[in-house]
């Protein structure tokens, strides 16, 4: 299983430098996990870069993915994480949610730069961040 964070799928709709990284990820839709989290940030950011309309057309394209929200469990385990390993609510929350599917998480966010599980390319400047 795989879960892109919204760093990467922002990479990928905007056809940024490190898109080729993450379309494996997102083209195995069988394969892909969307914490509901990343939909609000990738539309959120798509909206301020760009227009309603096309947010919602990449948010179509997300949907075809098995969209997750999470539970009071994963909750718990994303507040731990936070905790444990000083990281942002929302990178806790999709590590977490990554992390209850046995999930690879792709991502250019530093934050997760360390860390077992995860597939990590420097990000080379181009989408914004969420």
């Amino acid at each position: 299983m795989n879960v892109v964070d919204s760093s990467g799928w922002l990479e990928y709709f905007a056809d940024g430098p490190n898109a080729d990284f993450f379309a494996p990820a997102i083209q195995d839709l069988k394969h892909l996990i969307i914490p509901s989290l990343t939909i609000y940030e990738v539309f959120k950011a798509i909206c301020r870069q760009r227009d309603e309309g096309t947010a919602l057309q990449a948010i179509a394209v997300m949907h075809q993915g098995t969209v997750v929200d999470p539970g009071s469990a994963t909750a718990i385990d994303a507040a731990r994480l936070s905790l444990e390993r000083r990281i942002p609510m929302a990178d806790s929350i999709i590590l977490a949610t990554s992390m209850s599917h046995d999930a690879i998480l792709w991502t250019q966010d530093s934050d997760f730069e360390e860390m077992n599980g995860i597939k990590y390319i420097r990000r080379r400047g181009s989408a914004d961040e969420t």
